[in-house]
């Protein structure tokens, strides 16, 4: 029963407490034992309890006289009667949770003495629990660290809260605050309380969730009830159970080739959501990657940059297909790898090349128009325009460039007649060019030597001959000499020289000449006689050694000149009858003129003879 008596109460009210009191006295019969009960918020120093005397049926005068006091055996007193009207109250003030921690019922004893004669009372006052603590946890924030990988299931035991009130008032039960991952179970350890019991119900995953904030709440039996909290952090402390991530699903990129060494490529970006080491990434070539990429580009393995190692050609290779991984640094390490597309663009850097396939060196002088002469290759190694090639030639040659139905291929063909009399040989420059920006060019002289054919007759340096022989002359010496030439080459041009002997009246004189078939010297085989013979005619034919051969005809016209050989005879009239057949000698008034002309009169009939 719980009540609140105060010194100076009403009157109402200390009725109340000794009628309380007489009921104590009552349930405890032939003990004579006094059982007060005071509510723990009344229990200031000087609160009233109850009035012993009138319980004892002592009077005042009586209880005086007797020295009614309480016995303690503890120094501090915690109630003392008025020895002038009997009232038990409190001495100092009470906290029942100090006096009686957390008994379920708080009964103080009192020993209550009478002298004269001595009697011994035995008063018990019950200090009745208000519910005037909350419940407190040992620490107020509470951090718990549990493994992503950890089971549904999995039971963490926390510490209760405590309550210093008693019984109902004490805790009663738990809640957690809302969340999907744990629950929470209570367990009852009777003289320990009730224990909270975290509870995982749902498997953890630090990538989606790092950390978990909850809130415990104890409640007490009070109406309302008290509580109190406890914030508790839970930290999911990380596996690896993720591998590598790359930023992108495909990484491409044109690099131009001649690329510096040491110029990046690209950068590759892979990321874990792993912690600590477990999240860390380095980055490597795969080991399926073939030498000849590991030679020309590097990755750094910190940032994953790709960088240029070696050359770059684009006519080695036009494009190469890296294969990236990015591990972490876990003790079992997880993988991920990627591709790495570098498309390689030409530039201009190759000159064009150009081959002659094949070549005849010598072409007759008499081939066709059209006629090859060399078949021509030309190749560039750059692609697109960078490759297209455009093949000339000088315009000052009998030749020209035809295109063939393959692909950079040509024909070095005559464009117009050959004379190898006038050009023997030409050089010919083809120059190729490509189409880039700048443009690259390349040249080749090839020498066509035009090779001959029989195609010129022998020619005489003069056409007639016209010799003057004197008459008498030496037998078997050379009296004149012919001379031929021939323009074509080696033996077209060997010339050699014979007389034409046919046997006709004319030429009755050849059968005693000859000539000399390589210099072309002519012999006379016996002495003329200016009065027998004055002049003849024959023909010299000069062949070449060509095949077929070729020759040519020349007349020879010889004069005989006279000698002062016969005396002068006077002829009258005189004719000229040689005038019109024999032209006169080279230079009037000279004495062969003068042989001329006297050879040409005749006699009439009788010779002038001397005295």
């Amino acid at each position: 029963m719980m009540w609140s008596p105060r010194r100076g109460a009403p009157k109402l009210w200390r009725c109340w407490v000794a009628f309380t009191a007489v009921l104590d006295i009552l349930m405890i019969g032939a003990s004579a034992q006094i059982r007060y009960s005071i509510s723990e918020e009344e229990v200031n120093e000087g609160t009233a309890v109850g009035n012993v005397a009138k319980d004892l049926g002592l009077d005042k005068i009586t209880l005086k006289e007797r020295k009614c006091r309480i016995v303690s055996s503890s120094a501090d007193v915690l109630f003392q009667v008025n020895q002038n009207d009997g009232v038990l109250y409190v001495s100092r003030k009470i906290d029942r949770e100090e006096v009686c921690a957390q008994s379920s019922s708080c009964l103080v004893n009192l020993k209550t003495v009478l002298e004269n004669p001595l009697e011994i009372h035995y008063v018990e006052v019950e200090v009745l629990d208000i519910n005037d603590h909350s419940p407190i946890f040992p620490e107020d924030n509470k951090i718990l660290e549990i493994s992503e990988n950890v089971l549904p299931g999995a039971r963490f035991q926390l510490k209760g809260a405590q309550d210093a009130d008693s019984g109902r008032f004490s805790v009663q039960h738990y809640k957690l605050s809302q969340n999907d991952h744990f629950r929470l179970e209570v367990k009852d350890r009777e003289k320990d309380g009730k224990i909270p019991i975290l509870v995982v119900q749902k498997s953890l995953d630090r990538e989606t969730a790092g950390s978990h904030s909850l809130v415990l709440t104890a409640l007490d039996g009070g109406k309302p009830p008290k509580s109190g909290e406890m914030n508790i952090l839970i930290n999911v402390l990380d596996i690896n159970d993720n591998a590598p991530v790359f930023s992108k699903d495909a990484y491409s990129v044109m690099l131009h080739e001649n690329t510096l060494i040491g110029t990046t490529v690209i950068q590759v970006n892979a990321t874990d959501v792993d912690d600590g080491p477990n999240g860390e990434v380095v980055y490597s070539f795969s080991n399926s990657m073939n030498q000849n990429v590991l030679d020309v580009f590097d990755i750094n393995e910190i940032t994953g940059e790709i960088t240029v190692k070696g050359p770059i050609d684009y006519e080695e290779n036009e494009r190469y297909e890296i294969e990236v991984e990015a591990s972490d640094k876990a003790s079992a390490p997880l993988t991920s790898e990627k591709s790495v597309l570098i498309k390689v663009v030409d530039v201009n850097d190759n000159v064009p090349e150009i081959e002659i396939t094949s070549f005849s060196s010598f072409i007759p002088e008499d081939s066709r128009p059209g006629t090859t002469v060399a078949h021509i290759s030309v190749n560039d190694l750059d692609s697109g325009i960078n490759g297209k090639v455009i093949c000339t030639i000088s315009n000052d040659s009998p030749f020209a460039l035809t295109p063939s139905i393959k692909d950079k291929m040509f024909s070095l063909v005559t464009k117009s007649a050959l004379d190898r009399e006038q050009t023997d040989k030409y050089d010919v420059t083809i120059v190729a060019k490509d189409a880039g920006q700048p443009s690259l060019s390349s040249e080749k002289t090839i020498t066509v030597v035009v090779s001959d054919v029989n195609d010129n007759r022998p020619e005489f340096s003069l056409s007639p001959y016209t010799f003057y022989i004197s008459e008498a002359n030496q037998p078997g010496t050379s009296v004149f000499s012919v001379k031929a030439f021939d323009r074509d080459d080696n033996d077209n041009a060997h010339v050699s020289y014979h007389i034409l002997r046919d046997g006709s009246p004319e030429n009755k004189l050849t059968s005693f000449l000859s000539i000399n078939s390589e210099t072309g010297d002519i012999l006379a085989l016996k002495s003329f006689d200016f009065e027998a013979q004055k002049t003849f005619q024959f023909q010299v034919v000069a062949s070449d050694s060509g095949s077929p051969s070729l020759s040519s005809n020349v007349t020879v016209k010889v004069f005989i000149l006279d000698q002062n050989d016969n005396a002068p005879v006077i002829l009258y009239p005189v004719i000229c009858r040689h005038c019109a057949m024999v032209p006169p000698p080279e230079g009037l008034f000279t004495p062969t003129f003068a042989q001329w002309f006297l050879s040409s009169l005749l006699p009439l009939s009788i010779p002038l003879k001397a005295n």
